[in-house]
């Protein structure tokens, strides 16, 4: 959304929707029916991403301690979303994909590349490196061994150059975000 207001709407607006990603691997999801609903629990300066919907800033929290045990429900539910997007993906094969602002004209084929490449860089940004010429399933189990890493302090917090890498809970979080948007951006241009 173009304002706050907007983008709650859209977060309420997307409930089901996240909740039928979610189903599968959490129980007692209570959706807000209205923004009324909502609890802000936190407020981010946005960067450049923020206006397309990029959860683009790391929040304090992102910066906590992961035990094994947060890591593995974590990456179930990074799973789910993985999931998400190879489900509308497969199910939009062989379809046309309306063109226009959601999405503009990218192909299927384009866009499952994008989010592999996508993960890519986020495992570089947890400070690992991704497999070269690897299929999308590889890059995902690359990225769950880079997220082992970074929490068992394998990995540095910061870059050769002295930039800061992702916390883990940021990179699931980005990882996610992705997919489920492009997997939702590919259910709404297979509809139309």
């Amino acid at each position: 959304g173009k304002t706050e207001q907007a983008a709650l709407e859209a977060f309420v607006e997307y409930g089901p929707r996240y909740a039928t990603v979610v189903e599968r691997v959490s129980t007692g999801l209570t959706l807000p029916k209205a923004v009324g609903d909502l609890e802000i629990g936190l407020r981010l300066k946005g960067g450049p991403g923020t206006e397309f919907g990029v959860p683009s800033a790391i929040a304090d929290f992102d910066l906590a301690p992961v035990t094994a045990r947060q890591l593995e429900r974590l990456v179930e539910l990074l799973r789910a979303a993985w999931a998400a997007f190879s489900r509308a993906a497969y199910m939009a094969s062989g379809k046309p994909l309306s063109t226009g602002p959601r999405g503009g004209g990218r192909a299927l084929d384009k866009i499952r590349d994008h989010v592999r490449e996508a993960d890519e860089a986020y495992i570089a940004g947890l400070g690992a490196r991704a497999p070269r010429g690897a299929d999308w399933q590889q890059v995902q189990d690359a990225f769950v061994d880079a997220l082992g890493a970074k929490v068992r302090g394998e990995l540095p917090d910061r870059g050769p150059r002295g930039g800061e890498r992702w916390p883990a809970r940021y990179a699931i979080r980005r990882s996610a975000w992705h997919a489920l948007d492009h997997a939702w951006e590919i259910d709404d241009r297979a509809k139309s």
